[in-house]
Formats: structure tokens, C-alpha cells, sequence
């Protein structure tokens, strides 16, 4: 299968195509064909190294969408080739991503079981790969990461979704415990994750919502494409928010930038309220905050990280995944593809999102036909 990796970390000239041997579903997995695969920014940190150093050929890629091509001994019977689905951990032709299968529990491997027993063929799926491996056509995606598409999304939409719907609802509900009428604070407003957790924030009971960028070109995109009361570009914002809440400050930041942002984030709080962090995008050095300022002026700094969460409570995960599903299927959610470039040009949708040109979600198109191997001739 083609696929595009790195054997070393660096910039983006490291990704190179290859043709890697197609990879085998093991027990509690499924074997997806991937049609497209979205692009974010942790396939930048894997590329730079930040997940660790590259053991060969090295394929990244968190979400995708495709069609089940084959199943392992687990899933037998509940998931068949032809099931169409979406997987975070896709880009290239096949792809391995089995890391959580060797690492769960029996329980978990049980969520597996059940999450393959709501899959059927011909079904569309959405899925997240925890250990990435997805820039190839062919990706093992674990069953209790592969979360059925609804009627209303198609496979490129689907191939944006898996990790940045997650992401966003996980990010709200799960880590700063949004509540009906809070206000909300969203760093990079116009991303990926920024655009989605906007909406979904209105679509969970946010009173208003509040997003920073780092130019005035973004945040005109951003109050167009998803709804802001107001975005602002990020120097400043602390006196930005303070004037638009008149002094009282946000329920609640999501910040995945870091560094001074995330600082001054705690300065804009109304009382009780949150940061949650989930991200380094910036890549400053972590901060080492003092404790008292936390509980004598009633702040709170939460955090979420997906990887963790698939691996201590994948059924939460799924429930995230799902609840953000049906919002978009309903119509609350639109996610907005501003980019759709070839499998071979990974390298160039790296240098968008690591500049900060993109707008919006990127996917890489990874293959014309979704018809699984066992139905050619």
C-alpha cells in the first residue's frame, strides 16, 4: 500500500511516500480503506519528534474515513467488509495503528465488542487511532474507536471529524464542564478544533462565546464561518474580554496555544471559572504557576488530552464522539473543509497548518474508489 512517513523528524521534506506491507486487523480491530484523512496539528508534533523518535518507517495520520475492508477474529460477524467509515489515524494507503489493542485491559477490549456489535455492512463509521498511523490507504482502527457516520455526513466530511468533534465536545463537556449560560473563551477560533467547539458550545447552552486569533484575516473567517458574538486577534485580548463582558470575565477558556496566552487566560475568570487546556500549538516552555491565586480569586485550570482518555476510559470517548456526531447530523454543527489536497502532498498541508495559513479543517484525499478489496475483480 502507498502511504506517506518519515524516518527521521524534522520539517516537513521528512514526509516521503512509500509502499508498506498492507496491515492485518488483529482481535478487536477493523481494517479500514481510507477515502480521506483529515490533517492536524499533533501529526505536526509526531513529525517533530514530540511523541518520540520514528522507528523506521514511521506513518501518522489521526482520523479518517473510508470503508471496512476486513475484520479481526473479535469483531467477526459484528463488523463486515463494506462497512463505510471514518477513523482518526489516516494518510496514506494502509496504515497500523495497534497500540491500544496491546495495552487494554480485558474491560476494555470488552468496549471493543461492543462498540464492533453497532457496526454492520455497509455502515459509515467515524474512528479515532490513539497511536495515529493513518496517512496511508489501508488503517487498523480499534472497534471501540469507530463511531457510525451518520446518513447526513459523506465520507470527505467524515475524514474531518473524528478527532476535532471528539476533541471539541470532550474539551466542553468533559474536562470544563460547561453548563447552560456560561460564556466561553476559544483560543485559535478559526482552527479546527476552534471552528467545531464554537458551535458546539451554543448547541450545549453557552450564553456567548468569544474566540481569539493571531490576525484580523482570521477573525473576520472566524465570525462568518462559526458564529462568534466576537473574535479577537489574541495580542491584547485580556482587555478585549474584559470590556466585551463588562468586567465580569468567561465561565470558561479553551486554550490549546500555551505559554503567555494560557497565562493571561486566568486573568479574564469570572468566578469559578475554567481554563482547560489541550494543546501546545505555540511549543513554549510549560508554566510553573503558584497555587494560591487559584483558590483566593476561584480559578480553575482543567486539562484534556484524547490519547489519555482512550486509554483509561474509551467508553467515555465514544460517548463524546457520538453525542458530537448526532449534534452534527441535526444540524448544529457544520465542520468547514477549506482544503482538500492529494495524499502526496501531506508535506504541504504540514507547512499550512505549522505556518498558521490555514483557515478552518484540511484533508488529505487518499483514495478515488471505497470499494473494499474482497468486491474487486
Amino acid at each position: 500500500m502507498r502511504a506517506m512517513a518519515f524516518s527521521k523528524t524534522g520539517g516537513p521534506e521528512v514526509l516521503h511516500l512509500v509502499d508498506l506491507p498492507t496491515p492485518t486487523p488483529a482481535p478487536g480491530e477493523i481494517l479500514l480503506r481510507v477515502a480521506y484523512a483529515g490533517v492536524n496539528y499533533g501529526e505536526i508534533q509526531h513529525r517533530l519528534g514530540d511523541f518520540g523518535e520514528p522507528e523506521g518507517e514511521t506513518v501518522t495520520g489521526l482520523e479518517a474515513a473510508g470503508v471496512v475492508a476486513a475484520v479481526g477474529e473479535r469483531a467477526a460477524g459484528e463488523v463486515s467488509p463494506g462497512a463505510r467509515t471514518a477513523a482518526d489515524g489516516s494518510a496514506g494507503e494502509r496504515a497500523v495503528a495497534d497500540g491500544p489493542v496491546g495495552q487494554r485491559a480485558a474491560a476494555d477490549v470488552a468496549v471493543g465488542d461492543r462498540a464492533a456489535a453497532d457496526v454492520s455492512v455497509g455502515d459509515r463509521v467515524a474512528a479515532y487511532l490513539p497511536d495515529g498511523g493513518g496517512y496511508a490507504e489501508y488503517v487498523v482502527v480499534p472497534a471501540a474507536f469507530a463511531f457510525p457516520l451518520p446518513d447526513a455526513l459523506d465520507l470527505r466530511t467524515g475524514g474531518a471529524a473524528a478527532l476535532v468533534l471528539t476533541t471539541a465536545y470532550g474539551v466542553l463537556a468533559g474536562a470544563a464542564r460547561l453548563a447552560p449560560g456560561d460564556t466561553v473563551l476559544i483560543h485559535a477560533a478559526a482552527g479546527g478544533v476552534g471552528g467545531v467547539a464554537a458551535q458546539l458550545a451554543r448547541a450545549l447552552g453557552a450564553r456567548a462565546v468569544y474566540g481569539t486569533v493571531s490576525t484580523p484575516e482570521k477573525a473576520a473567517y472566524a465570525r462568518a464561518a462559526f458564529g462568534y458574538d466576537e473574535v479577537f486577534v489574541r495580542d491584547g485580548f485580556p482587555a478585549a474580554v474584559t470590556a466585551a463582558t463588562s468586567g465580569r470575565g468567561v465561565d470558561v477558556v479553551l486554550d490549546p496555544v500555551g505559554g503567555p496566552t494560557r497565562l493571561a487566560s486566568l486573568d479574564v475568570l469570572a468566578p469559578f471559572g475554567r481554563v482547560a487546556v489541550y494543546g501546545e500549538a505555540a511549543r513554549h516552555p510549560d508554566l510553573h504557576l503558584p497555587v494560591l491565586p487559584l483558590w483566593k480569586n476561584n480559578r480553575t485550570l482543567t486539562g484534556y488530552n484524547i490519547g489519555d482518555l482512550a486509554r483509561r476510559a474509551p467508553e467515555t470517548l465514544r460517548t463524546h464522539a457520538l453525542n458530537a456526531l448526532t449534534l452534527v447530523a441535526a444540524g448544529a454543527v457544520r465542520l468547514d473543509i477549506t482544503e482538500e489536497l492529494d495524499l502526496t502532498d501531506a508535506a504541504e498541508a504540514h507547512r499550512l497548518l505549522g505556518e498558521g495559513r490555514n483557515r478552518g479543517k484540511t484533508v488529505l484525499k487518499v483514495a478515488a474508489s471505497t470499494t473494499p478489496p474482497s468486491a474487486r475483480a
